[in-house]
């Protein structure tokens, strides 16, 4: 009786160039998609625009009914602080371009995105400090908080903008410490929320300053 020998079935390895198995794709510095973050933001957009709503109608209705509203020239430095605020608007859409674009892994676009965004918190840190300065003007001039009623607003109204803006330094700030630390990806919805934030603190800068030229 003849036996039969029943060989192994051999599976050839997968050649190098067929292999259906991709490689893992290196992270992007802005990962994660929208989420919690964008509808916050949005509301906390909605809460802000109804502060300087009510603050601004304050204003047209004292302004409307006073007998002792002195119409006050606004420092010339407000128009260099616009222009600042604005061009730190067009540098973070540099920013998140480079960043949203590019991986982890490839340094030199990362550190380009990052310039993009020093760039504008510097020109955030310059439009603050403008702000003081015009205040400092308008002290020279004798005019503070309490001296006559569209003063009052001025300060009120340009210190509520600052601090706002002040907290998107803050964030835009903790991202790119985030990043430059540990390479680690920055969550997409966090960043752009904080980008839509600080358009809309352009946005509200440019209604102020509209505001404050007709009616102080």
């Amino acid at each position: 009786m003849s036996s039969t020998i029943y060989e192994p079935v051999r599976t050839p390895p997968p050649a190098l160039g067929n292999s259906t198995a991709s490689a893992p794709r290196a992270a992007k510095v802005l990962s994660g998609a929208g989420g919690a973050s964008q509808s916050g933001i949005w509301v906390g957009i909605f809460a802000i625009t109804m502060s300087f709503a009510a603050f601004t109608s304050a204003l047209f209705v004292r302004q409307g009914s006073a007998t002792d509203w002195t119409h006050i020239a606004l420092p010339p430095i407000l128009y260099g602080n616009t222009l600042a605020l604005l061009l730190s608007s067009a540098t973070l859409h540099m920013a998140r371009r480079k960043l949203a674009a590019v991986p982890s892994t490839e340094p030199h676009a990362v550190r380009m995105g990052l310039g993009w965004l020093m760039a504008t918190l510097a020109l955030g840190f310059v439009f603050v400090a403008g702000q003081f300065e015009a205040w400092r003007q308008l002290a020279a001039q004798g005019l503070y908080l309490a001296t006559n009623p569209n003063s009052s607003f001025y300060y009120v109204l340009t210190a509520m903008h600052g601090l706002h803006l002040l907290a998107g330094i803050v964030a835009l700030a903790l991202g790119m410490g985030r990043i430059v630390a540990s390479r680690a990806a920055f969550r997409k919805s966090t960043f752009e929320a904080t980008v839509t934030y600080w358009h809309f603190m352009g946005v509200l800068w440019l209604y102020l300053l509209l505001v404050l030229r007709t009616k102080l």
